[in-house]
């Protein structure tokens, strides 16, 4: 790869720069010229700085370019590379001023050759997590006391050890059950996977541990296998994967219903320790203890009630005795008692009647007075009576027709008995009936004046 540089500012030719200048210069044109790129080499001289910066010499058969990771880049690696190492690294050019060095800043690093792994890695991991497996919802959760746990792993790996050496620290009680099968190599997964499913149709583990210590991608790669990865996720038991260091992510971890940074950890969430057992069981002792102790007490504290409340068989009758001797005095007073209530009822029925005997003498002046205020009220009435008839009579009298008609006025009526009062309604030639004091007669109209005054 061939790297052209054009300066076509010709500042340099016009003034004197000083070393710290010329070097800023060139920094400047450096970062402006040459793009972010990868390089790959070999890894020597390497330094990581109490500040968690690396320092390191990237170099090949011909060259070699000193190399810095600021810390913020370097805890994304997922790795500490180590002298001897071949990555790949995605770097910018710089110069370090002070010293007037070329140097490379590097942003990410990874090791040489998996970079193909890694993005198969990235679509599988896509893939799928799109299907939900890696979803919160379908993990189950280890049993706390399991009754058998299961460990799949390589009988010669130091992984084995590890989870061993744990289980027996942590829960003695516990049996362990070993499926061996090979944790690198071309036929690995397929025999991690089987392993697996003979466990699920054994099904005499509550807890499988996957365990592998650290290693490359490379050495990882078994356990990014799909079907290895479907197999954990149809898992009927709980499966806790371990794989690699705190920082080594596989595709069995996201599968996995639980996963540990290491494979010691793995061990240690797949059980209680059993000090802890001990704990909860001595603990639990001493409240039953103390719950029996309770009830201890509360039953002596009945027994002494009850004892309080025994009574002797001669204290009992005389107890009863007394009791009969009461009832005896209750029973004569109360036969004694209905006749003196029915003395003392007659005695007050008597001077009740006694008060409501009437007093004749008193009855008769009151009679008397009562006759004459009613004759006086007769009487009153009857002459007010009469004196209201005769002014209701002269009224009558002075309204009759017979003593108008005695006046010698009289009363004219039409054929048809209508008295006729307006001399409008006769015609000349009309018959007319006449009503006298006394008696009545008959005659033809002459002649009707309407309009004629009466005198």
């Amino acid at each position: 790869m061939t790297i052209g540089f054009a300066v076509t500012d010709d500042a340099f030719t016009r003034e004197i720069l000083s070393v710290a200048q010329l070097n800023q210069a060139v920094g400047q044109l450096l970062e402006r010229s040459v793009p972010a790129l990868w390089v790959r080499g070999e890894v020597s001289n390497f330094t990581q700085a109490a500040s968690g910066h690396w320092y390191f010499t990237l170099k090949d058969s011909r060259a070699a370019v000193r190399t810095v990771m600021f810390r913020g880049r370097a805890q994304s690696v997922g790795f500490v590379p180590r002298p001897g190492d071949q990555v790949e690294v995605r770097a910018r050019v710089s110069l370090y001023e002070p010293r007037g060095d070329y140097q490379l800043q590097a942003d990410a690093m990874r090791r040489a050759g998996v970079g193909n792994l890694y993005e198969t890695f990235l679509r599988l991991k896509e893939k799928l997590a799109g299907e939900g497996l890696f979803d919160a919802e379908v993990k189950r959760t280890p049993l706390r006391l399991p009754r058998a746990i299961g460990v799949i792993t390589s009988l010669h790996a130091a992984a084995l050890r590890d989870v061993l050496s744990a289980l027996a620290r942590r829960a003695p009680q516990v049996p362990v059950v070993i499926y061996p099968a090979p944790v690198q190599g071309a036929d690995s997964a397929p025999r991690l996977t089987a392993q697996l499913q003979r466990a699920n149709a054994r099904a005499e583990v509550d807890t499988l541990l996957l365990v592998r210590g650290g290693g490359s991608i490379e050495d990882l790669w078994s356990f990014n296998d799909e079907d290895l990865a479907r197999a954990i996720a149809s898992s009927a038991i709980p499966v806790i994967c371990g794989v690699g260091h705190e920082t080594d992510f596989t595709i069995a971890d996201f599968v996995a219903d639980l996963r540990a940074p290491t494979p010691t950890a793995a061990a240690e969430l797949a059980c209680v320790p059993r000090e802890d057992l001990l704990g909860a069981t001595r603990h639990a002792a001493q409240r039953l203890m103390r719950a029996q102790e309770r009830r201890l007490d509360q039953a002596a504290q009945r027994l002494d009630r009850a004892a309080a409340q025994l009574i002797s068989p001669a204290q009992r009758l005389a107890h009863q005795r007394e009791r009969l001797n009461t009832l005896r005095h209750r029973l004569a007073a109360a036969g004694q008692r209905p006749a003196q209530q029915r003395q003392s009822r007659l005695q007050v029925l008597m001077q009740r009647l006694a008060r409501r005997v009437p007093d004749t003498a008193r009855a008769g002046e009151r009679l008397e007075r009562v006759v004459a205020r009613l004759a006086r009220t007769q009487r009153q009435g009857i002459d007010g009576a009469e004196r209201r008839l005769a002014a209701v009579a002269a009224h009558l009298r002075a309204l009759d027709p017979d003593n108008t008609l005695q006046r010698g006025y009289a009363i004219v009526r039409d054929a048809q008995g209508a008295i006729l009062t307006d001399a409008a309604a006769m015609r000349a030639g009309d018959r007319v009936r006449i009503d006298l004091a006394r008696g009545r007669a008959e005659a033809d109209v002459v002649s009707a004046e309407p309009d004629r005054p009466v005198p």
